[in-house]
Protein backbone atom coordinates (compact mmCIF):
# COMPACT_ATOMS: atom_id res chain seq x y z
CA UNK A 1 0.00 0.00 0.00
CA UNK A 2 1.23 3.62 -0.40
CA UNK A 3 0.22 6.45 -2.63
CA UNK A 4 0.22 6.58 -6.39
CA UNK A 5 3.72 6.41 -7.63
CA UNK A 6 5.20 4.83 -4.66
CA UNK A 7 5.96 1.81 -6.52
CA UNK A 8 3.78 -1.05 -5.14
CA UNK A 9 3.08 -2.09 -8.60
CA UNK A 10 6.90 -2.71 -9.53
CA UNK A 11 7.07 -4.48 -6.18
CA UNK A 12 4.27 -6.55 -6.15
CA UNK A 13 4.94 -7.92 -9.42
CA UNK A 14 8.59 -9.08 -8.80
CA UNK A 15 7.46 -10.17 -5.18
CA UNK A 16 4.68 -12.59 -6.90
CA UNK A 17 7.25 -13.18 -9.34
CA UNK A 18 9.46 -14.19 -7.14
CA UNK A 19 7.19 -16.65 -5.44
CA UNK A 20 5.00 -17.91 -7.51
CA UNK A 21 2.02 -16.25 -6.23
CA UNK A 22 -0.91 -14.11 -8.25
CA UNK A 23 -0.54 -10.01 -8.50
CA UNK A 24 -3.55 -8.01 -8.60
CA UNK A 25 -2.87 -3.98 -9.63
CA UNK A 26 -5.91 -2.61 -8.22
CA UNK A 27 -5.52 0.08 -10.65
CA UNK A 28 -7.27 -2.61 -13.29
CA UNK A 29 -10.43 -2.80 -11.42
CA UNK A 30 -11.18 0.63 -11.19
CA UNK A 31 -15.11 1.36 -12.72
CA UNK A 32 -14.36 3.33 -15.55
CA UNK A 33 -16.33 6.55 -13.98
CA UNK A 34 -13.62 6.52 -11.16
CA UNK A 35 -10.88 6.59 -13.80
CA UNK A 36 -12.39 9.07 -15.72
CA UNK A 37 -12.80 11.60 -12.47
CA UNK A 38 -8.84 10.54 -11.68
CA UNK A 39 -7.93 11.52 -15.11
CA UNK A 40 -9.83 14.58 -15.38
CA UNK A 41 -7.45 15.81 -11.81
CA UNK A 42 -10.58 14.68 -9.63
CA UNK A 43 -9.82 13.10 -6.77
CA UNK A 44 -12.20 10.21 -5.67
CA UNK A 45 -14.07 10.41 -2.73
CA UNK A 46 -14.44 7.41 -0.45
CA UNK A 47 -18.48 7.02 -1.65
CA UNK A 48 -16.48 6.24 -5.19
CA UNK A 49 -14.02 3.82 -3.51
CA UNK A 50 -16.67 1.58 -2.20
CA UNK A 51 -17.24 -0.69 -5.03
CA UNK A 52 -13.61 -0.72 -5.73
CA UNK A 53 -12.58 -2.35 -2.61
CA UNK A 54 -15.42 -4.50 -2.73
CA UNK A 55 -14.07 -5.94 -5.90
CA UNK A 56 -10.76 -5.69 -4.41
CA UNK A 57 -11.92 -7.87 -1.58
CA UNK A 58 -13.61 -10.28 -3.44
CA UNK A 59 -10.80 -11.31 -5.56
CA UNK A 60 -8.64 -11.01 -2.48
CA UNK A 61 -10.85 -13.87 -1.01
CA UNK A 62 -11.11 -16.07 -4.18
CA UNK A 63 -7.72 -16.45 -4.68
CA UNK A 64 -7.55 -17.45 -1.25
CA UNK A 65 -10.26 -19.82 -1.56
CA UNK A 66 -8.34 -21.63 -4.29
CA UNK A 67 -5.50 -22.12 -2.38
CA UNK A 68 -3.52 -19.52 -4.40
CA UNK A 69 -1.49 -16.61 -2.73
CA UNK A 70 -2.72 -12.93 -3.64
CA UNK A 71 -0.31 -10.24 -4.07
CA UNK A 72 -1.99 -6.57 -4.41
CA UNK A 73 -0.93 -3.39 -5.27
CA UNK A 74 -3.07 -0.93 -4.13
CA UNK A 75 -3.12 2.38 -2.19
CA UNK A 76 -5.01 1.80 0.78
CA UNK A 77 -4.78 5.25 2.09
CA UNK A 78 -7.26 4.84 4.99
CA UNK A 79 -7.58 2.26 7.65
CA UNK A 80 -11.40 2.14 6.81
CA UNK A 81 -10.23 1.26 3.42
CA UNK A 82 -7.65 -1.56 4.56
CA UNK A 83 -10.34 -2.72 7.09
CA UNK A 84 -12.87 -3.18 4.04
CA UNK A 85 -10.12 -5.06 2.25
CA UNK A 86 -9.39 -7.37 4.81
CA UNK A 87 -12.45 -7.91 6.53
CA UNK A 88 -12.19 -11.79 7.30
CA UNK A 89 -9.29 -12.80 5.65
CA UNK A 90 -6.36 -13.86 7.45
CA UNK A 91 -2.56 -14.11 7.15
CA UNK A 92 -2.33 -11.00 4.89
CA UNK A 93 0.66 -8.89 5.85
CA UNK A 94 0.55 -5.00 4.53
CA UNK A 95 3.55 -3.60 3.18
CA UNK A 96 3.36 0.10 3.36
CA UNK A 97 6.07 1.81 0.60
CA UNK A 98 6.46 5.17 2.37
CA UNK A 99 8.85 7.57 0.48
CA UNK A 100 8.59 11.75 0.70
CA UNK A 101 6.53 13.93 -1.66
CA UNK A 102 9.63 15.23 -3.84
CA UNK A 103 10.88 11.70 -4.27
CA UNK A 104 7.28 9.90 -5.36
CA UNK A 105 6.59 13.52 -7.21
CA UNK A 106 9.85 12.97 -9.57
CA UNK A 107 8.88 9.44 -10.33
CA UNK A 108 5.22 10.49 -11.12
CA UNK A 109 6.52 13.45 -13.46
CA UNK A 110 8.75 10.86 -15.27
CA UNK A 111 5.87 8.00 -16.42
CA UNK A 112 4.02 9.02 -19.46
CA UNK A 113 0.36 7.36 -20.06
CA UNK A 114 -1.06 7.05 -16.67
CA UNK A 115 -4.15 8.43 -15.84
CA UNK A 116 -3.25 9.54 -12.30
CA UNK A 117 -1.10 12.78 -12.75
CA UNK A 118 1.75 14.07 -10.58
CA UNK A 119 -1.08 16.76 -9.42
CA UNK A 120 -3.33 14.96 -7.79
CA UNK A 121 -0.01 13.61 -5.71
CA UNK A 122 -0.86 16.01 -3.03
CA UNK A 123 -4.39 14.57 -2.47
CA UNK A 124 -3.06 11.27 -1.98
CA UNK A 125 -1.01 12.98 0.97
CA UNK A 126 -3.61 14.43 2.47
CA UNK A 127 -5.95 10.93 2.51
CA UNK A 128 -3.29 8.76 3.51
CA UNK A 129 -3.77 7.31 7.56
CA UNK A 130 -0.12 5.64 8.05
CA UNK A 131 -0.85 2.22 8.91
CA UNK A 132 0.31 1.15 12.79
CA UNK A 133 0.19 -2.41 11.79
CA UNK A 134 2.17 -2.56 8.49
CA UNK A 135 5.64 -3.40 7.58
CA UNK A 136 7.00 -0.23 6.20
CA UNK A 137 9.49 -0.09 3.07
CA UNK A 138 11.65 3.30 2.26
CA UNK A 139 10.74 3.56 -1.27
CA UNK A 140 14.33 5.57 -1.57
CA UNK A 141 15.88 1.38 -1.28
CA UNK A 142 16.55 0.00 -4.71
CA UNK A 143 14.16 -1.89 -5.73
CA UNK A 144 16.10 -5.49 -5.10
CA UNK A 145 17.26 -4.66 -1.71
CA UNK A 146 13.23 -3.97 -0.87
CA UNK A 147 12.77 -7.33 -2.02
CA UNK A 148 15.56 -8.89 0.10
CA UNK A 149 14.12 -7.21 2.98
CA UNK A 150 10.48 -8.66 2.32
CA UNK A 151 12.36 -11.75 2.28
CA UNK A 152 14.16 -11.53 5.43
CA UNK A 153 11.20 -10.52 7.58
CA UNK A 154 8.39 -12.71 5.76
CA UNK A 155 10.84 -16.06 4.52
CA UNK A 156 13.54 -15.91 6.79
Amino acid sequence: MGVSGSGKTTLGFAIAQKYGWDFFDADDFHPPENIAKMAAGIPLSDPDRIPWLAALHDQLSSTLESGRHPVLACSALKDKHRAQLLAGLDGIAILYLKGSYELIWSRMSARRGHYMKPDMLQSQFNALEEPDDAFVLDIAMPPQEMIDTITKKFFP
